[in-house]
C-alpha cells in the first residue's frame, strides 16, 4: 500500500515525537508499505528517515508555497520528489494519491489534512480508506468534538476515523 503520513514539523531528532515517527516509517517499510509524507523536516523527515533505513521507497510531497515560506527543500531521506506549486496542490496529491493515512501529533497544519481528507470521504470525493490519528491527543480532541457536535456527524461519519493508540497500532490497523 502506499501510506501517507500526516504530523507536525516541530520534532527534532532525540526527542521523542520524532523516534515515534522513525519507527512508523520503518514498521511501514517493514512491512512492504511506500511512505508519503509532506517532505520536509519534523515528523515527516523522521518517518522518511525510518523507512529509507529499512529499505523502504520514500515518496516526499513539496510545495513552492512552503519553500518560499520557509525556505526549506526536501530532507535528505526523500528517493521521490513530487513538487507542486501551492499548498492546496501539495495537499491534493497527499491526500489522493494514498491508500492509507496516518496522522501523528501536530498543529494546524495537520488539523487540516485530517479534516480535509475526512471530508473528502464524507462527501465521497474519495473512497473510503483508513484514516488513523495517532495518539491520546487526537483522540481526547475529536471525543470531545463529537460530544460538543454530535447532531453534525451521524455515526457512519465518525466511523470514517480510526484511532490508534500508539505507531505500532496504527500499522497494525492496515492489515
Amino acid at each position: 500500500m502506499k501510506v501517507t503520513v500526516f504530523g507536525g514539523s516541530f520534532p527534532k531528532e532525540g526527542m521523542a515525537a520524532y523516534e515515534e515517527a522513525r519507527e512508523l516509517g520503518r514498521l511501514l517499510a517493514e512491512r512492504g508499505h511506500v511512505v508519503t509524507t509532506g517532505g520536509y523536516y519534523g515528523t515527516m523527515e523522521a518517518v522518511s528517515r525510518g523507512a529509507s533505513e529499512a529499505g523502504g521507497h520514500v515518496i516526499g510531497v513539496t510545495c513552492q508555497d512552503i519553500e518560499d515560506w520557509r525556505g526549506s527543500k526536501a530532507n535528505a531521506w526523500v528517493k521521490e520528489e513530487i513538487k507542486r506549486k501551492t499548498l492546496l496542490e501539495r495537499l491534493k496529491v497527499l491526500i489522493e494519491s494514498c491508500d492509507a493515512a496516518i496522522a501523528l501529533s501536530g498543529g494546524p497544519g495537520t488539523l487540516t489534512e485530517i479534516s480535509l481528507m475526512w471530508n473528502l470521504m464524507i462527501v465521497e470525493s474519495l473512497p473510503p480508506r483508513p484514516l488513523t490519528l495517532v495518539g491520546s491527543g487526537w483522540q481526547s480532541t475529536f471525543d470531545q468534538f463529537f460530544k460538543e457536535f454530535e447532531s453534525y456527524m451521524p455515526v457512519r461519519q465518525r466511523e470514517l476515523l480510526y484511532f490508534a493508540k500508539d505507531v505500532k497500532t496504527a500499522v497494525d490497523i492496515l492489515k
